[in-house]
């Protein structure tokens, strides 16, 4: 007699490297278009002179390690890595700038390591470190929102370093919302009179308060697409959130409050895109809730105390250096065995 036999549903799992990559690059779009729409042409001028100067070099460093060029180039890591740096720099950072930085995060933070998969520190803010320790003059170049600027203009300022006559540099040119903050505060001038600003709206920056929603909509988006986990944006924005408020409390005139630390700056681009880095994060469920804390807590010492206003790169490259002793003391136990 002859059984009719049938096996259980198999479904097949879409989460390969290209598919990652491009579902991050898709979340990063809503918050991109925020920033050109407030800063004009110099976000995209920048996003484009890093994707090209990173995949010249992911192919060179392919070619140098005999690698098949084309299979690993279509895991678009190197055109993420490149956009998450160009989000990051000024918006009037000179084209040899993000093509420095952009090749330090490609060949010696990347490549240099193993390639995709064994580099330790995330690559992006590899690159975005040494620029900023090496040419701090540059790292202070930012436009104002709605600046006026045309694709000329900006071709002229960005390519060529020539101010067009028709503007004044100065007029378009201003530090961030976080940089006038450190500033104030140095000169001793308390946080309500610092936020009488221009430069500040409702909850932030003006312009960074909605390119900060508009990157927090594509954080939760991947959250709900389980691309990344829960544990390290809301652990992460939860501690500088909460160091911020008992400071603030404590004494409003010298420390900021919460709304200022999170809708300035980098904050929640880097809890949802960089921090959560699948390679140089930790790995273990519990072990992602404290590298995110200690990312927290680094950053808002960096920003209050240290000599950076804004301290996420060196914050996640420090915390990068503590993943292995996290993983190993944070592994979960295996069924059955003893602790």
């Amino acid at each position: 007699m002859q059984f009719n036999k049938t096996t259980s549903i198999n479904m097949h799992n879409s989460n390969n490297v290209s598919a990652v990559m491009l579902r991050v690059l898709l979340a990063l779009l809503p918050g991109t278009l925020i920033y050109a729409y407030f800063f004009g042409w110099n976000i995209l001028l920048n996003i484009t002179i890093a994707c090209i100067t990173a995949v010249i070099s992911e192919a060179l460093m392919l070619y140098l390690r005999k690698r098949p060029i084309k299979p690993y180039m279509k895991d678009y890591s190197a055109i993420l890595t490149a956009c998450l740096l160009a989000l990051a720099l000024p918006t009037l950072a000179p084209w040899w700038l993000i093509v420095i930085a952009t090749l330090f995060a490609i060949i010696i933070a990347k490549h240099l390591y193993g390639g995709l998969g064994y580099n330790p520190f995330n690559p992006a803010m590899v690159g975005y470190v040494v620029v900023m320790i090496s040419f701090p003059q540059y790292m202070t170049q930012w436009l104002i929102p709605h600046n006026g600027l045309d694709l000329m203009q900006t071709l002229q300022l960005q390519l060529w370093g020539i101010t067009p006559e028709s503007i004044i540099l100065d007029s378009i040119t201003s530090a961030t919302p976080i940089d006038s903050i450190k500033t104030g505060l140095s000169l001793q001038r308390p946080i309500t009179e610092i936020g009488q600003s221009p430069l500040f709206g409702t909850l932030g920056g003006i312009g960074w308060e909605w390119i900060t929603t508009g990157f927090f909509a594509g954080g939760l988006w991947l959250i709900y697409k389980r691309t990344i986990g829960w544990q390290i944006p809301v652990a992460m924005l939860s501690t500088i959130a909460a160091m911020s408020l008992v400071f603030n409390f404590i004494s409003p005139e010298l420390y900021a409050g919460p709304l200022l630390h999170l809708f300035n700056g980098g904050t929640v681009l880097a809890a949802f895109f960089i921090a959560t880095d699948p390679v140089s994060a930790s790995t273990t469920p519990k072990g992602r809730i404290i590298y995110a804390i200690g990312i927290g807590l680094l950053t808002y010492i960096i920003r209050t105390w240290g000599g950076y206003p804004d301290g996420i790169a060196f914050a996640v490259l420090l915390m990068n250096m503590a993943v292995p002793t996290i993983d190993y003391y944070t592994q979960p136990r295996i069924f059955g065995a003893n602790r």
